[in-house]
């Protein structure tokens, strides 16, 4: 019995937007692509030469025509096209950050529970191969300690760097951390764009837990690393190279299988794995995961209250940075 395929319709033909429009047509088995939308005739003629694929010049009627959307769009257009999506029934797939603003984040989730759509965000890191073999290992994490370093790039600056880069890192702790935010502390420049290009965040949490996390878009070489404390020991994610080493704390008298071992006191030895990792692509996992939530009620991986979570604390961190120096957000 074969899948049914679901209509779909891409909104934004940028960069990103063809890569989207790559990915969606190789899971043809699982969506017909409608057409795309976008006022820019440069981006268009770029997504029509490379994929012969239709413009349509009516947003509204390629919602119509669709069973669900995906909207790569810059963020300023995320709020008009998925209000409408959603008022017109549609599931909705967004990517980060889901809104321009945490009032637009809040008017899209409540539109999405009255209308009972499926809603995911483009939070693309949850499925990194790195992140996904790590995930069952994170038990109750202790300390983060976080770097996202990227060389410059004129695209993404219309935002600071908290929005384009660290809300990635921002996602994945609040996604492993079951507690409350207690305190956040924050510090950053502004180098080339008028807003922070350079962050450093400490978020403390009711449960003792901390997460400290540095993101920079002026870096001489690219780096997107996590460790992760936990009282059975420690995990190294390297998201850019998808791998992924833990290091266990282990009782004497159990065995750990691992590439090496060695005495840490008395009662424990230290032991290090290297988990396996199953090679994919994270952009198109996430749009198989959107078409299995909508067609077989599967979990929504980043759901649009994660979403609008990682929004807020984003926001609350931009709001630290503005009340401690407001050059940072006003160079000239």
């Amino acid at each position: 019995m074969s899948e049914q395929r679901l209509k779909i319709g891409v909104f934004g033909a940028g960069h990103l937007g063809r890569i989207h429009i790559r990915l969606i047509l190789e899971l043809s088995d699982l969506y017909e692509f409608i057409g795309f939308y976008d006022p820019s005739d440069e981006s268009a003629e770029k997504a029509i030469t490379e994929f012969k694929v239709s413009r349509w010049d009516d947003m509204q009627a390629l919602i119509d025509a669709c069973d669900c959307v995906d909207v790569v769009a810059p963020t300023l257009y995320h709020f008009d096209i998925a209000s409408k999506a959603i008022r017109s029934s549609k599931h909705a797939f967004i990517e980060k950050p889901l809104a321009e603003t945490t009032e637009q984040a809040k008017a899209l989730l409540d539109l999405s529970r009255e209308a009972g759509v499926i809603v995911q965000v483009g939070h693309v890191e949850r499925f990194n191969p790195a992140f996904r073999a790590a995930e069952p290992l994170i038990i109750k994490p202790m300390f983060f300690e976080i770097h996202r370093l990227a060389q410059y790039n004129p695209r993404g600056t219309d935002v600071s760097v908290i929005l384009d880069l660290m809300i990635h890192d921002l996602d994945i702790v609040l996604s492993c951390v079951n507690s409350t935010i207690r305190r956040i502390s924050a510090s950053g420049v502004s180098v080339v764009s008028k807003t922070p290009d350079i962050t450093s965040v400490r978020i403390e949490f009711d449960n003792g837990c901390v997460a400290n996390l540095t993101a920079s878009r002026m870096s001489l070489n690219n780096m997107r690393k996590a460790r992760i404390f936990q009282k059975t020991g420690y995990l190294t994610i390297d998201y850019l190279n998808q791998s992924v080493d833990q290091i266990m704390i282990t009782p004497k008298d159990q065995e750990a299988p691992s590439m090496f071992s060695f005495e840490l006191n008395d009662e424990v030895n230290l032991s290090a794995l290297k988990p396996e990792i199953t090679k994919s692509n994270a952009i198109q996992e996430e749009l198989r995961s959107f078409y299995h939530s909508i067609v077989h009620n599967k979990p929504v991986v980043v759901s649009i209250d994660d979403a609008y979570r990682a929004l807020d604390v984003a926001y609350q961190i931009i709001d630290k940075l503005k009340s401690a120096h407001l050059s940072v957000f006003d160079n000239n």
